[in-house]
């Protein structure tokens, strides 16, 4: 494509997944200049496969920079990188046997840096900053995206301006400002936290890197499928639940799995993809439920899985579309059940994981109950975060469990 020599040649262009518009890569982007809607990256994968024959992987390491066929950068674009993805797949055999499918598996993403997923998008959020010639970066996050943001800007020379919830747990506010970021707290949610941030780091000067806002995150995210993808021996997984706020992960996931069917790197159906919210916060369920094409804003959203309180997704359309498309399915669950699972997790299989991630737990075991996860299924669950960020929450997951409250299984 014209543009700058900064990006991979293999990209074709950037393409509104709404109006269907494309844009090059030869001034900067960040969503479509015709409609405003999320841009996503498109490749010439029949040169990627060429070019990257799958078994050929293992000569760009171990991190997620193995991909980089398919990541928006030139070979010899200097990126900065902390050791983002290569995370473990674990068997969970014994909360598999308990919950009654034929496999479980749990994506661990604590190991990245700053101990969440949210490090494989603000990677290459951060690069393409880099490669866009800015200076300072900005965005409004319930936690774990500022926290990653601050790090690579740190890492990169870029300045950095987060705006939280100023009910975000301390740990994620400490974080950020170690790292050297301007840290503003607001009061209500993520959605009054974007509105903060449009006066406080107006572009041009702050280049927005929130979830959609740039095309970028979501090649990072894509990774997780690519990921999975190689662990499981290129056999996708039948169904795999994903924490849903700003949807991401479940739309790049989507995105890997189109992609790497089309180089014949994997066959078979695609994994059924389930977006998992709470019942506090579940705007994509509501949506989903009623058959409709966009999702409108949750009234009060309250939970104590800051990442899952998102009253208000960018991308609507590309997680609905992810969604319907693989045959999945959105599930909102209690409170009770996520905090039950986290309990579940951490005392059956020795993995200390965050409230949004014992929430696929909590999902899969409801949708067992109701048959919609079979007994035969390959399912796959995501842990997004340590839960050593969330004492909040476990202090309330550890009081249920002492009290006896947590529901027999």
């Amino acid at each position: 494509m014209d543009g700058s020599p900064a990006f991979n040649p293999a990209l074709v262009a950037l393409e509104c997944a709404d109006c269907g518009a494309r844009c090059d890569l030869t001034r900067p982007r960040g969503t479509c200049p015709s409609c405003g809607r999320p841009l996503v990256a498109v490749y010439d994968l029949e040169r990627v496969r060429a070019e990257t024959p799958r078994d050929s992987l293992g000569r760009f390491g171990t991190d997620l920079w193995r991909y980089r066929a398919v990541l928006p950068f030139a070979p010899d674009f200097p990126v900065v990188r902390l050791g983002e993805g290569g995370t473990p797949l674990l068997p969970l055999a014994r909360l598999g046997e308990s919950v009654g499918v034929a496999e479980l598996w749990m994506k661990e993403e604590s190991g990245n840096p700053t101990q969440s997923f949210k490090a494989r998008g603000l990677a290459l959020a951060v690069n393409g900053a880099l490669a866009f010639s800015r200076e300072g970066i900005a965005l409004p996050s319930a936690g774990n995206a500022g926290s990653a943001a601050a790090a690579y800007a740190a890492a990169a020379g870029l300045r950095c301006r987060v705006a939280v919830p100023d009910d975000t747990p301390e740990a994620f506010v400490v974080e950020a400002r170690a790292f050297g970021a301007e840290v503003r707290l607001v009061p209500g949610t993520i959605a009054e936290a974007g509105r903060a941030l449009a006066e406080w780091a107006a572009g041009p000067q702050w280049w927005n890197v929130a979830t959609f806002k740039e095309p970028f995150r979501l090649e990072g995210k894509k990774t997780l499928g690519y990921e999975i993808a190689e662990q499981l021996a290129w056999r996708l997984p039948d169904v795999i639940l994903y924490p849903t706020g700003g949807g991401t992960g479940l739309v790049g996931m989507h995105r890997a799995f189109r992609e790497m069917a089309a180089m014949g790197w994997t066959s078979g159906p695609m994994p059924r993809l389930v977006a998992v919210q709470v019942n506090g916060c579940a705007p994509v369920v509501r949506a989903f439920d009623a058959g409709a094409p966009r999702v409108a804003p949750w009234e009060h959203a309250a939970t104590v899985a800051s990442g899952l309180r998102v009253p208000s997704p960018f991308a609507d359309t590309l997680i609905l579309a992810a969604v319907r498309e693989s045959g999945g399915t959105a599930v909102a669950v209690a409170e009770e059940d996520m905090l039950d699972a986290m309990n579940d997790l951490a005392g059956t299989e020795g993995c200390l994981v965050c409230p949004e991630g014992a929430a696929t737990l909590a999902a899969l075991r409801q949708l067992r109950r109701s048959g919609e996860v079979r007994a035969t299924d390959r399912a796959l669950i995501y842990d997004t975060g340590s839960g050593l960020k969330y004492p909040e929450a476990w202090r309330l997951a550890l009081a249920r469990r002492a009290s006896g409250e947590e529901v027999a299984r």
